[in-house]
């Protein structure tokens, strides 16, 4: 399987400023960026940059590492997404709070309504791994803080994610910040998420 470099990765809106070299990609978010559509805060926000690459695979694994040491206002956020049109997507991420802690949580986008599944970490947590697995048109997301031991953050569908998607990170500011985001360690494997055998109904 190639690796996410090698599918040449292009930007859905790409910020001012970012670099990729040698493997680690540097974004400075620019304010006033998010993802969200409509569910609770009505309010339809259709602007963070990601950096994805295509694929029909219909089961594979994609991991990579974030490091946001700087970011320092309320919803700054970084992390991995699957952004397909602005009405369907997911991503995964922790978003600053405050000084005491952050949410590490997920949205997903189906036809245009959102969710936030969210779980409060302590603020000094500035380094995770995510993980996204698809099996045709469902996925999981995981998370890490060494990169070897994951933990299930959540199971999906995506009513458009069948057939081809596209798929990488992002980082944006939601309010007036700006903070510098760091990926790395990205890689491409066989899907990791192993088939369910349980119950089965009849």
């Amino acid at each position: 399987m190639k690796n996410f470099w090698e599918l040449s990765p292009q930007w859905t809106r790409g910020p001012q400023r970012w670099e990729a070299k040698d493997g680690t990609l540097t974004v400075y978010t620019d304010p006033h960026t998010d993802l969200w559509q409509r569910t609770y805060y009505g309010f339809q926000n259709d602007s963070a940059p990601v950096l994805q690459v295509k694929t029909d695979e219909r089961y594979f694994s994609f991991t990579v590492r974030t490091r946001f040491p700087d970011a320092h206002h309320r919803f700054d956020q970084c992390g991995v997404a699957l952004y397909l049109d602005a009405e369907n997507w997911l991503k995964a991420s922790i978003e600053y709070e405050n000084e005491q802690f952050g949410r590490l949580g997920s949205v997903v986008t189906n036809h245009g309504y959102s969710d936030w599944a969210t779980t409060d970490i302590p603020a000094s947590v500035k380094e995770m791994w995510y993980r996204l697995s698809r099996r045709e048109s469902d996925f999981c997301l995981e998370c890490s803080e060494d990169g070897k031991t994951f933990r299930q953050m959540r199971i999906c569908h995506l009513w458009e994610g069948a057939g081809e998607i596209t798929f990488g990170v992002y980082a944006c500011s939601p309010e007036t910040s700006s903070f510098c985001a760091q990926f790395d360690e990205f890689a491409m494997t066989p899907c990791m998420w192993e088939a369910h055998v349980g119950e089965t109904t009849t």
